[in-house]
């Protein structure tokens, strides 16, 4: 088991590695806008999971992550050629899913928001069903003074 300071490293020289290379391009047309978002490496330092997002539709996605699949090889090439470490982690690559979460995240939101206007809305025209102060007060007699309530 590595230290996980060095682990951590890794990753984010593998991160810099990765989103370096695609930059530069891959020579596959169906590569869209992708953003290197994550990466992480487990405790022994052999595996790689390289979280990413792409910007486009659901079609541009599914190419991304085909394009990916089939570069992965050459980009494992690339990694193992700019870090110092034995072994070469294999690379894993994981769409993730911050767009959805956050678009989730937003909608409700805004159901939130919604039902708290319907809230303020029936507040303002609301009663009381009893009195307005249900508390149970010390009666005063004519003269001022407290009675005792039993």
């Amino acid at each position: 088991m590595a230290d996980p300071e060095r682990a951590r490293k890794l990753a984010d020289r593998i991160k810099v590695v990765v989103a370096k290379r695609l930059e530069k391009g891959l020579r596959d047309p169906r590569l869209g806008f992708v953003t290197i978002t994550d990466v992480r490496v487990t405790g022994d330092l052999q595996h790689a999971s390289v979280f990413y997002t792409v910007y486009g539709t659901e079609e541009e996605r599914a190419g991304s992550a085909a394009a990916l699949k089939a570069a992965t090889g050459m980009l494992r090439t690339e990694v193992g050629r700019n870090i110092s470490v034995r072994l070469t982690p294999t690379l894993e690559f994981i769409a993730d899913a911050i767009p959805e979460n956050a678009k989730h995240i937003d909608e409700l939101l805004r159901a939130a928001a919604e039902r708290d206007a319907d809230v303020a809305a029936l507040a303002q025209s609301a009663q009381y069903a009893g009195e307005a102060d249900p508390y149970v007060k010390p009666r005063e007699d004519e003269d001022g003074d407290l009675e005792d309530v039993d």
